[in-house]
């Protein structure tokens, strides 16, 4: 996957980018496999806005992903590498045996043609899902279940994998790719290989409007509101935040305050946390 640059013919496009999508081999997602997604601008049940800065954007399908690779022992072909707009991966779509069609997210050099299973005795290659009692040490992987069964919840983003580095105690030591060490139980699943796309850190969105068509509102410093919108608010001219530290609208700490609980039941999980040495 490459960047192609446009040339500065507007202040717009002078850093804009895109990707070439050489690996996409099919436009439109497969029906049987797709879901209406309702739009809520940020807002509960109750209409109030519980996230900020989210509404707009251009009207999406979500396609349903298999993180879970609970079809077992029943090989599929992938028949067709596609773009989907509810993640930065690109998916890939599975056509087993049997005649089921299946999404997973489609990991670097899944090719169309390749056939990958979900299985204790599947080979070590990229889209293959095994459970980490059975993957070698130092090997790649993504798509790592926390809870057996519950299905893939970490390492899913364009580029990720983590690193399988020990196995003992009837628990995984899994390398995070934020540097997080962390235990991993051995009977949960994980699919090999990177996760693809790795070229999407890479885009620069150039202007306002592509973030827009994404669905993120505008961001307002809290320092140019009056002092009754925002903490931060208020003085004459321009003014520093003129307080100890800063905090959110609500008078919270921000910018480097922890909100992880203390005591919460996977501390005892987590054996080096990211960032530290």
């Amino acid at each position: 996957m490459a960047v192609r640059n446009y040339k500065p013919t507007s202040p717009a496009r002078r850093f804009m980018s895109v990707l070439t999508f050489e690996e996409i081999t099919k436009k439109a997602p497969e029906k049987s496999l797709t879901e209406y997604k309702q739009k809520n601008a940020g807002r509960n049940k109750q209409g109030k806005i519980t996230v900020r800065h989210q509404g707009g954007g251009n009207k999406q399908k979500y396609r349903i992903i298999d993180f879970k690779r609970d079809k077992l022992e029943v090989p599929a072909k992938v028949a067709a590498i596609e773009y989907d707009p509810n993640r930065s991966a690109f998916i890939a779509l599975l056509h087993y045996v049997d005649g089921e069609k299946r999404y997973i997210l489609a990991p670097l050099d899944l090719k169309v043609g390749d056939t990958v299973v979900s299985s204790e005795s599947a080979d070590i290659k990229p889209g293959n899902a095994l459970p980490l009692n059975n993957i070698p040490v130092g090997t790649l992987i993504h798509n790592i279940e926390v809870k057996p069964g519950r299905g893939g919840q970490l390492v899913r983003s364009a580029g990720l994998s983590a690193q399988l580095m020990a196995k003992e105690n009837g628990y995984a030591t899994v390398r995070l790719p934020s540097g997080e060490m962390r235990k991993f139980p051995l009977n949960a699943k994980a699919t090999i290989g990177t996760v693809g796309n790795t070229d999407h850190e890479n885009v620069r969105l150039g202007k306002a409007g592509r973030v827009r068509h994404m669905g993120v509102r505008p961001t307002v410093r809290g320092v140019v509101m009056n002092p009754n919108d925002h903490p931060h608010g208020g003085g004459e001219g321009k003014s520093p935040v003129g307080m100890p530290a800063p905090v959110t609208p609500w008078g919270k700490p921000a910018l480097g305050y922890k909100t992880r609980k203390h005591k919460k039941y996977s501390n005892k999980m987590i054996i080096k946390r990211a960032g530290n040495k």
